[in-house]
């Protein structure tokens, strides 16, 4: 490298899927003189432990889970998780959007399980699956005074796509819940983040997640939910957006200092 020209620093981010990218991220990162480089795990790239030391380690979201970290479609999702412990064992920073939220909890040694709620009219205990897909309202713990909520408000609308949840790993700050899915964000350490929902990501994305996952869009909210996901979109994008941006900058600020 030539005298006088400094390198940029890195974000090493794992990808799982053609459409969960980490497009905000990546943005918002750009903007601090940080680049991504996106190991696309679903085609082949190493899970390999090359961060160099205060390197943040993003995990992207996916429809696999944890659940399936046996299964041989995914033969990353053990490795992520061995990996993610020995990042948390040293404090590094880490942002876990999603599926990276569940894998970030389940490396910290929490319960990762299907989203479930009470069985209407069912008085005998019975559940049923809670999948929470489309806009919704999330409650923020702003009260606790955490520097990753400065500015974001108490509520906020995001965007969720999953039928999972997890249990708080042990000393995790519990950042945000929803009424479907109570834990929805916590922090671990000084700079390691889990967010349950999707504030990444761009419009049209939305758009073509509605197109390419109608199953699992119909499953949740039937037959006109995709439709009601695009409407929602239209109406709350761009009032969301800043937040989604000041929530993400926060913790990459965060995570870089």
């Amino acid at each position: 490298m030539s005298a006088g020209v400094t390198a940029k620093r890195r974000a090493l981010v794992f990808q799982h899927t053609a459409t969960e990218g980490p497009e905000r991220v990546a943005v918002l990162l750009a903007a601090r003189g940080v680049e991504c480089e996106v190991r696309a795990l679903h085609r082949g790239d190493p899970v390999s432990d090359d961060l160099a030391p205060d390197e943040p380690l993003i995990v992207m979201g996916g429809p696999m889970g944890v659940g399936d970290a046996d299964d041989p479609r995914y033969p990353f999702l053990a490795d992520e998780i061995a990996l993610l412990g020995r990042v948390l064992a040293r404090d590094a920073p880490i942002l876990g959007i999603c599926l990276g939220a569940q894998l970030l909890a389940a490396a910290a040694g929490a319960r990762v399980y299907p989203n479930t709620r009470p069985r209407p009219g069912n008085t005998s205990g019975a559940t049923e699956p809670a999948l929470e897909v489309g806009w919704g309202t999330i409650d923020f713990h702003a009260s606790l005074g955490e520097p990753v909520l400065a500015g974001v408000g108490p509520r906020a609308r995001m965007l969720h796509w999953h039928g999972d949840t997890f249990d708080l790993p042990r000393g995790a700050i519990h950042l945000a819940s929803t009424p479907v899915c109570r834990h929805q964000a916590f922090r671990l350490g000084r700079r390691q983040f889990g967010f349950q929902f999707h504030c990444e990501l761009e419009a049209e994305t939305i758009a073509t997640w509605v197109r390419e996952d109608a199953d699992f869009v119909r499953a949740a909210n039937g037959d006109g939910g995709g439709a009601r996901v695009l409407a929602d979109t239209e109406r709350h994008y761009a009032s969301s957006r800043p937040i989604w941006d000041r929530l993400l900058g926060n913790a990459i600020d965060l995570m870089l200092d």
